[in-house]
């Protein structure tokens, strides 16, 4: 498909099933179905009354700023007021109008970021046909697999979004199983970071400790790389072996975490919620988070989606929830909140995008949780392509006044999303912001975004699986998976 059609009913702001991999798809209800019929036929009205391309005004930000609307009045009709997508009414028609909302200079560092290396180990094991059934793998390419490179992610993250800086992250599986190797990870670091320095992408190492020689292996990395942070999965683990772990363990745990200590590592990154299936369901909660940042003082832990589970509607706090944000809540209160663990929003804050309410609750509980300072701004891109629609809808969302009042949710002011965005994890990985701007914005990335500017070609593609038949696709290439 050409990069300069866009596909009748494609929005800018996406509402679909997309998963990033680690979940069954799950279908839209009425309300967001609804949603996305109010903003199809929006964009169309809007776009015959101001007399422009249809692509023109689809990568407008009154095109964002009409897909919000639409979305907003939807949602409102179908009775969700506890959040809502907060625009003024000339925004759809008026650049200046939408500017006042989803325009700005915030510094966005993305801490769950991820591509496919096409040349890894894993295709062998996976055969010709991997990724063949996903969403954009009919890109143009020769090789399909290169529509999920490196270079798709530098696209649809520097260029299609107000991005400045990411972390690259890995998907669950082994050495010989994952899509995106360690070497292949260092490879996009080094191509992103300018020549003069700036660095664009932290990169993450991997650890599955449930595999022979997986925690030896964290040597290796520290020594060919700087490694920002150690990722794992506690619900990973091999057929014949133990089904996952946990964080406060002393045969897996651990040891994995005094391994990070010892090789100067002090962040620890970890799944925790969209359960991959049945076994080992109960690792993927997050009652171990924690007793372990009590035990570890001096680690700092990155809780990656926060705990979410797509099968949980999250609601008002429920010290009774057995999955769930509110799992993870319950541990921080019975540690007595720790200050070394914060919450992030990768495939999370997406997912509850299509329902305000739930959206409401799931980011006022983080923010009463972990305060301000402690929440972390990921989007699990490239599986959901570009992560601009989530910024421009982050941009918007407001928590109502009645949730306020009755929950004691936050307001979510500038100052606070401009922290959420990215300035809570520059503190996290040791940078600073504003010396990093004045580099960013000579670096070689940004004149070739510049250059980009003056004829964008956004797609509001995904990546992901959409239906349980992909997502069983993709589950088949890591065979060591659950």
């Amino acid at each position: 498909m050409s990069d300069h059609a866009l596909p009748a009913g494609r929005l800018p702001i996406k509402l679909d099933t997309t998963s990033n991999g680690e979940f069954e798809p799950v279908p839209l209800n009425a309300a967001a179905l609804y949603a996305r019929e109010r903003a199809v036929v929006a964009l169309h009205d809007n776009q015959r009354r101001l007399a422009t391309s249809r692509r023109a005004y689809l990568t407008s930000l009154v095109g964002a700023a009409a897909t919000l609307s639409a979305f907003n009045e939807a949602f409102a009709a179908s009775g969700q007021r506890g959040g809502s997508y907060v625009l003024p009414k000339a925004a759809p028609f008026e650049l200046a109008a939408a500017q006042t909302v989803l325009a700005s200079d915030d510094f966005i560092f993305d801490v769950q970021l991820h591509h496919v290396n096409p040349k890894g180990a894993w295709r062998q094991r996976a055969g010709p046909n991997a990724f063949r059934s996903m969403p954009n793998s009919n890109c143009g390419k020769a090789d399909h697999v290169e529509c999920f490179s490196s270079g798709a992610l530098l696209k649809d993250v520097f260029f299609d979004s107000d991005t400045a800086m990411g972390v690259l992250s890995h998907v669950p599986g082994g050495v010989q199983t994952n899509p995106l190797d360690f070497e292949a990870a260092g490879a996009t670091r080094a191509a992103a970071n300018a020549l003069d320095g700036t660095q664009r992408l932290l990169l993450h190492g991997r650890c599955m400790p449930t595999l022979p020689g997986e925690i030896d292996g964290m040597d290796a990395q520290a020594a060919q790389f700087p490694v920002a942070a150690f990722k794992t999965y506690t619900q990973f683990g091999p057929a014949d072996g133990a089904a996952g772990f946990y964080l406060d363990d002393d045969r897996f745990g651990t040891p994995f975490i005094e391994r990070a200590r010892k090789l100067g590592v002090k962040n620890i990154a970890v799944h925790k919620g969209l359960a991959f299936g049945a076994r080992g369901y109960e690792y993927s909660t997050a009652r171990d988070i924690g007793p372990a940042a009590k035990r570890h003082p001096d680690m700092t832990f990155l809780i990656y989606h926060a705990g979410f589970d797509t099968a949980v509607k999250e609601g008002p706090y429920d010290a009774n929830a057995k999955a769930g944000i509110d799992v993870l809540v319950r541990s921080m209160q019975e540690a007595g909140n720790p200050r070394n663990v914060y919450a992030e929003l990768g495939s999370t804050w997406r997912f509850v995008m299509r329902d305000p309410d739930q959206a409401a609750h799931l980011v006022g509980k983080l923010l009463k949780t972990f305060g301000e300072d402690r929440v972390l701004w990921g989007t699990d891109s490239i599986w959901y392509g570009s992560p601009q629609d989530q910024i421009l809808a982050f941009r918007a969302f407001q928590i109502s006044n009645e949730f306020h009042q009755r929950f004691g949710y936050p307001a979510l002011t500038p100052e606070l999303k401009r922290k959420v965005f990215g300035l809570n994890a520059a503190r996290v990985y040791g940078l600073k912001p504003e010396e990093l701007r004045t580099k960013l914005a000579k670096d070689r990335v940004q004149k070739s975004k510049l250059q980009y500017l003056n004829d964008p070609r956004p797609t509001f593609a995904t990546y992901g699986p959409r239906t349980r038949r992909e997502w069983l696709a993709f589950k088949s290439i890591a065979g060591d998976a659950p």
